[in-house]
């Protein structure tokens, strides 16, 4: 068994979601079932970068997380790409055993059973400004899937008023999980720097429109590692 990994690269902090700014190495998986309009890892999605895709088993995978972390327990983060189109589960086993922890981040198309094995998923349902319609039916059996052993959480990215309007009807529908919202990332060339000062306006302003509305339900977060580090790989 191998499994199709874009780059594995850390420690650094998670940038975004529940985990912000917790220490972690990162997985990129290759290969995804989606092809977002602004999707800022193409490198993991594109087929066009296969021939870069390195095949790994799950214990190769597993020993460069140990060499990156020298061996000391931290968070393990699973992103793409989409991870949940291959078995993790080994991957995570052999981490559990020596006292790592496991997020995954995933649109929720693909429920798999090592769901249940992480500490933390985060389902990313795709808003409108994607170009990806979500299939509910599939995401409610990845919260099937991952049952009461994970925290489970929520996180949409917003690039407009109609993203903004999905997130709460998406919110609404699953009043029961923790929602983090972020600004979206419109450069999605990682050789182009990114505009700080535009990124804070984009976060003024959703963070202006929840409060006016009244809409206490979800956290506000930027992208912490765009704001640091633009779209550079590796980061």
């Amino acid at each position: 068994m191998t499994l199709r990994i874009a780059e594995i690269f850390g420690p650094t902090i998670q940038g975004e979601g529940a985990l912000i700014g917790e220490p972690t190495v990162f997985v990129r998986t290759g290969g995804c079932d989606y092809r977002c309009s602004w999707c800022d890892s193409l490198h993991a999605v594109d087929s066009a970068y296969r021939h870069e895709w390195k095949p790994m088993t799950p214990k190769a995978v597993w020993n460069e997380v140990r060499h990156l972390s020298g061996g000391r327990p931290l968070t393990v983060s699973l992103s793409g790409g989409n991870p949940a189109i291959q078995d993790f589960a080994p991957v995570i086993a052999l981490g559990h055993t020596e006292g790592y922890r496991f997020a995954c981040e995933t649109q929720g198309s693909i429920a798999k059973p090592w769901f249940a094995d992480l500490d933390t998923l985060v389902l990313s349902p795709k808003p409108p400004s994607s170009g990806e319609a979500v299939d509910w039916d599939a995401f409610d059996a990845c919260l099937k899937a991952a049952g009461d052993r994970p925290q489970v959480v929520l996180k949409i990215v917003v690039f407009d008023k109609t993203d903004y309007a999905w997130a709460k009807a998406a919110s609404e529908r699953y009043p029961g999980l923790p929602l983090y919202l972020q600004p979206g990332n419109p450069e999605v060339d990682p050789e182009t720097p990114i505009e700080t000062q535009d990124s804070l306006d984009r976060m003024l302003w959703l963070v202006d429109k929840v409060t006016r509305d009244r809409w206490f339900t979800p956290r506000i977060l930027p992208q912490l590692h765009v704001l640091l580090w633009g779209n550079k790989r590796g980061v």
